[in-house]
C-alpha cells in the first residue's frame, strides 16, 4: 500500500470522528481541510478533502451538499456505525475502540 493510500484511509476515519464530533454532525470542506492541517498535519487541497467526502458519500458513510464554493459533508446512521465498529468501509481506516 502506497502511503497516499494509508493517509487516504486515515484522513477518512479522522473525517467521519470530526463529523461525529459536531453537534449537527456536519462540517464544510473548508473548516475540515484547516482541521486537517491542524490537528494533523495533513497539508492537502480543500479538493482533496471534498474527494474524500465524495468517497465516503459513495461508501455511505456520509451525504454531501454543495453550498457555494464548498461541499458540506454530514455523517450517516451507516458512518456512525462504521464508528462503533458495527458496519465494514472499505478503504477508511479501522476506528479503535476509543472511536
Amino acid at each position: 500500500m502506497s502511503i497516499e493510500n494509508i493517509i487516504q484511509e486515515e484522513a477518512r476515519l479522522i473525517i467521519l470522528k470530526e463529523l461525529k464530533r459536531q453537534s449537527n454532525r456536519s462540517l464544510t470542506s473548508e473548516a475540515m481541510r484547516r482541521y486537517l492541517l491542524r490537528s494533523f498535519l495533513i497539508d492537502k487541497p480543500r479538493e482533496w478533502v471534498e474527494s474524500q467526502y465524495f468517497f465516503l458519500r459513495d461508501m455511505g458513510a456520509v451525504d454531501v451538499i454543495p453550498a457555494g464554493t464548498v461541499a458540506i459533508a454530514q455523517l450517516t446512521e451507516r458512518g456512525d456505525l462504521f464508528l462503533q465498529g458495527l458496519a465494514f468501509i472499505a478503504g477508511v481506516q479501522s476506528p479503535s475502540a476509543r472511536a
